[in-house]
């Protein structure tokens, strides 16, 4: 027992969060009801106010506070340049490296046979019809160096073959890797020398 059952429940909810596991969890949990007032508290009230206010992007999928995210509304994008992640980390690693200046397209996640996960399951009829109907001219896959990374990557070059160019972030990023783990000056590199597919 940790001293009683909201306790409790505190530490295993915050142990199911990733990089988190009870061990963590508990530390965690005991450093904020120790400083109460100026840890506690305002996580309530932050968690509180993002668990109203937030939303996912209509256009690319990104988390936010309106309907359209800040990226997709921002006039000084590139709007020709469609840089696709698998997830919104990803998409947040990207913009902390500050060398991409278009637009994004979040999937959601990876193909994978494994956990039952098909194209139906993501955000790729969305990805397919914005190249459709926007004016795209590059489409930049910048999707983890895992496999089930590569597969969408080809799934998604079948799918848009012959309808815009494709490329795909230099193999800097480290196989098995993940953008949301790599520094800035990797993920520089990396879309600086993107190649073809």
């Amino acid at each position: 027992m940790n001293g009683g059952t909201d306790i409790d429940r505190l530490i295993d909810l915050m142990s199911k969060l990733p990089g988190l596991g009870p061990r963590s969890a508990r530390r965690a949990v005991l450093h904020l009801v120790r400083k109460r007032a100026l840890a506690l508290q305002p996580l309530v009230q932050a968690m509180t106010t993002v668990a109203e206010t937030a939303r996912e992007c209509l256009t690319c999928g990104n988390i936010g506070v309106t309907s359209i995210c800040d990226i997709c509304t921002d006039p000084q994008r590139v709007t020709g340049e469609l840089c696709v992640v698998e997830d919104v980390s990803d998409l947040w690693a990207m913009e902390r490296a500050a060398v991409f200046k278009g637009q994004y397209q979040v999937l959601g996640g990876t193909l994978s046979a494994l956990d039952a996960i098909g194209p139906e399951d993501l955000h790729i009829p969305r990805l397919v019809d914005r190249v459709r109907t926007e004016e795209i001219s590059e489409v930049i896959l910048a999707l983890n160096a895992t496999i089930d990374g590569q597969t969408t990557a080809h799934y998604i070059a079948d799918q848009l073959d012959g309808q815009v160019r494709l490329t795909s972030l230099a193999r800097g990023v480290p196989i098995g890797g993940e953008l949301d783990y790599l520094d800035e000056g990797t993920i520089s590199a990396a879309l600086r020398a993107r190649s073809t597919l």
